[in-house]
């Protein structure tokens, strides 16, 4: 019996539930004795010229071995600049320094760096060093820094770090009954893990060896040599456990990149782990899109144009974040079959934490531009929002369908999606009550939001592979090395259930190894959604190969021609064809062969084992619908989410238990956007929301139970029929709630509230009447 698709329990959580894992911070390795800790001076201005940066006293101070300004790194010369993220498109001009040089450009950004023999002498002496500035003029809000007015880097020329103009027509919505218009704001958002960012590393027999909390060791290695002037060999990455991603830590930032050279300079091992209230200025935020919408059609629902406009907030220093409007771009059409679509995109530079990828990287804010639209939509044309959906989704026939943006999606079922969420939800019954609480004009008034969206995973098509190696020990236990990393996500169990599955070996028989670059030849990392669909495969193909390797040997064990010979993988054995009794186990076929050949090969002379790197010809489109009720109480504004019924379609599922602890994480953290988060800054570029105090991070407090509606669409893209799933549940939930909230207030004459919908906004949309 296949375990595929069965509820399997994650085997990584009892050490997490009891002794817990061991994270950069807590590492006690032999290469690591006697580190020092680095401590960052970091700029409690937005936007200043540095007239000077006095480390004299923090010098001086007990347990100071050493103090590194910019101008210290100038003055050795033996450090190239810190390279831009994405060369050939963010401009050499506009890349970040690895210390404050001349300016600094946000409240957060490093000045100095401070090395001393204990984590407390270092905290102590950083509060020495004197940072003299001459305050500059800030802009904080992108729509002001596209306007050019004032310019963050006068030599660049434009605060515009990366933008392309797809086109636009002036007869677009030439024909159209109705035309709709509105400007949104997808807020930015701090990324929080529960692990900050950690760095742990030194120099040891020639090679930088870096202990790193990070989604991708390999990308790690790769970026570290080459700021090193290294051979990929000569750098050797770990990541321990991992305390969340979520986007941030896919990308080194400048200041942990900077810590080998530190630790090269002192002859000493470096270790750094960041505090919360540093984390939230210093480590990268998401979102923060401003969104122009215009959408038209006719009376009786038909969409016919729609255009969006995205200016993307990419920070101080543009980084991956000013790349993800082109994914909101390829995604802006949603699920939805509309004629004319047209996207521009613009990320430019302000005066605040610079903005990498955050769970669903572009695709969410292309999720609820379309989705508030189709609303309004709906609320122009006085009909029902899922009615107007449903005229105007894609047919589960159509596929696969291109996009007039050029997103090619394989296969979906949009309309059963739909279906599924309203029968479960009671769409009908929940309309009857709304209709009675309304004409009551009861205090407590509800709103029922619902969303349909479709997401990209492992894309662009064939940019991306992922690397599997499988080999088959003497005693008939197997190990995979695996190019993925996990961080909650379960590539444990699951690789493990595909050799499982493939060979009959048992579960606890099968080891696999990430995360440390000595260990795996190669690899990719986890962000994207990507893992099962591309490291997966790699996986489920390397044993395939495996398992017909095993076949020769145990023929040549039986006696027997290769053609004969099957694996029962029931009870994981080898036996010819017609005569189950005589077997050979894995442990037959891994210890047998010449005793002078390597360990683990065979009488054929090959080894049991396969690597190979799995690349897909074409990305996969998840999709789904998710259903909110949401109660608002008219007197205080207070919002309390009262159901999320979810409908995530992610292809065939490998491990449902699995898939469901990622749908959980993701609806949690699409619902804290809508109602609760939000990175907040004052007009001279002041964090508002640096601690968790300040910012409204998202408990179970105050949450429902999820209400999860299965449902299987296997994609034709890859042997497993599987969609990514770790971003779906973010992409569904924000904008079902966020229209939930709206609908609650529509009989107040609010149209349209931007996110977070916490209790003010909603209180004064009430008073003001939705002005």
């Amino acid at each position: 019996m296949s375990v595929m698709g069965t509820r399997v329990a994650r085997r990584e959580d009892p050490v997490f539930l009891t002794t817990g894992g061991v994270y950069t911070a807590d590492l006690d390795e032999p290469l690591l004795e006697g580190a020092l800790h680095a401590q960052f001076v970091r700029s409690t201005i937005a936007h200043a010229r540095l007239v000077e940066v006095d480390a004299s006293e923090a010098r001086e101070a007990p347990g100071v071995v050493a103090v590194y300004t910019a101008a210290d790194i100038a003055a050795a010369g033996d450090l190239a600049p810190f390279p831009v993220p994405i060369p050939g498109m963010i401009p050499d001009g506009l890349a970040r320094p690895w210390l404050a040089t001349d300016v600094v450009r946000f409240v957060g950004e490093a000045v100095a760096v401070v090395i001393a023999e204990t984590k407390e002498a270092a905290e102590d002496a950083a509060e020495l060093v004197i940072v003299d500035v001459d305050p500059l003029e800030t802009l904080v809000d992108p729509l002001a820094a596209a306007t050019d007015e004032l310019l963050l880097f006068p030599e660049h020329g434009t605060n515009t770090a990366l933008g392309v103009d797809f086109g636009t027509t002036d007869d677009l919505f030439d024909g159209c009954e109705v035309v709709v218009r509105r400007d949104l704001v997808n807020q930015r958002v701090a990324v929080c893990p529960l692990e900050p960012r950690a760095v742990a590393t030194t120099w040891h027999d020639g090679r930088l060896v870096a202990y790193v909390s990070t989604q991708a060791p390999h990308g790690a290695r790769n970026k570290l040599a080459g700021m090193y002037g290294l051979e990929p060999e000569q750098v050797h990455v770990i990541a321990p456990a991992v305390g969340g991603g979520f986007g941030a830590k896919i990308n080194l930032q400048a200041d942990e990149a900077l810590l080998p050279w530190i630790s090269r300079r002192l002859g000493r091992p470096i270790r750094w782990a960041e505090t919360r209230s540093e984390s939230m200025v210093s480590m990268p935020h998401g979102r923060g899109q401003h969104h122009s919408i215009e959408i038209g059609g006719r009376r009786d629902g038909t969409v016919e144009a729609y255009r969006l406009s995205v200016v993307q907030d990419a920070g101080a220093y543009p980084g991956m974040g000013a790349f993800l409007p082109f994914m909101t771009r390829t995604m802006a059409p949603g699920v939805y079959d509309i004629a004319k679509v047209e996207c521009n995109v613009k990320s430019v530079v302000t005066n605040t934490t610079p903005v990498e990828a955050y769970r669903g990287a572009g695709r969410p804010e292309a999720t609820a531009a379309v989705e508030r639209a189709i609303d309004l939509f709906a609320a122009e044309i006085g009909m029902d929002p899922a009615d107007v959906r449903r005229r105007n989704l894609i047919a589960a026939d159509a596929f696969p369908f291109t996009t007039p943006t050029g997103a090619e999606y394989d296969v979906g079922d949009y309309a059963g999606a739909l279906d599924r969420i309203l029968d479960a939800a009671d769409y009908a019954g929940l309309r009857a009550e709304q209709k009675g609480r309304r004409e009551r004009g009861d205090r407590v008034q509800m709103g029922i939001g619902v969303s349909i969206y479709v997401e990209i995973t492992a894309g662009p098509a064939g940019t991306q592979g992922e690397y599997a190696k499988v080999h088959v020990r003497p005693d008939g236990s197997v190990v995979v090395h695996t190019g993925t990393s996990a961080h909650g996500q379960g590539h444990s169990t699951s690789w493990a259930m595909l050799v499982h599955d493939a060979t009959g070996v048992d579960m606890d028989r099968i080891e696999v190894v990430a995360g440390d670059t000595d260990r795996v030849a190669e690899g990719t990392g986890t962000f994207g959604s990507r893992s099962l669909q591309l490291g997966g495969t790699a996986v489920w193909k390397a044993t395939e190969i495996v398992v017909d390797k095993a076949r020769e040997v145990a023929a040549d064990l039986l006696e027997a021609a290769v053609a004969d010979v099957v694996l029962d993988v029931d009870r994981g054995v080898f036996h010819v064809a017609g005569t189950p009794s005589v077997t050979r186990s894995w442990a037959d076929v891994g210890a047998a062969g010449d005793l002078t050949a390597p360990m683990g090969e065979g009488p054929t002379g090959q080894p049991l084992e396969a690597a190979l790197t799995h690349t897909a010809d074409k990305a996969t489109f998840p999709f789904g619908a998710h259903l909110a009720v949401v109660e608002v109480d008219t007197e205080t504004g207070e919002v309390t989410l009262d159901r999320i019924v979810a409908c995530d379609d992610a292809g065939r599922m490998l491990n449902p238990l699995i898939v469901e602890g990622q749908r959980h994480g993701g609806i949690a953290q699409g619902v804290a956007q809508a109602l609760y988060e939000a990175v907040l800054y004052d007009d001279d570029g002041n964090p508002q929301t640096a601690n968790l105090a300040d910012y409204a991070f998202v408990s179970a407090a105050e949450l429902p139970s999820f209400e999860l509606v299965p449902m299987e669409t296997p994609t034709p893209v890859n042997p497993l029929g599987a969609k990514g799933i770790g971003e779906s549940g973010t992409i569904g939930s924000t904008p079902a709630v966020q229209s939930a909230v709206i609908d609650a207030l529509s009989p107040y004459g609010v149209e349209h509230l931007d996110m977070p919908l916490d209790a003010e906004r909603v209180w004064r949309a009430i008073r003001d009447g939705g002005a």
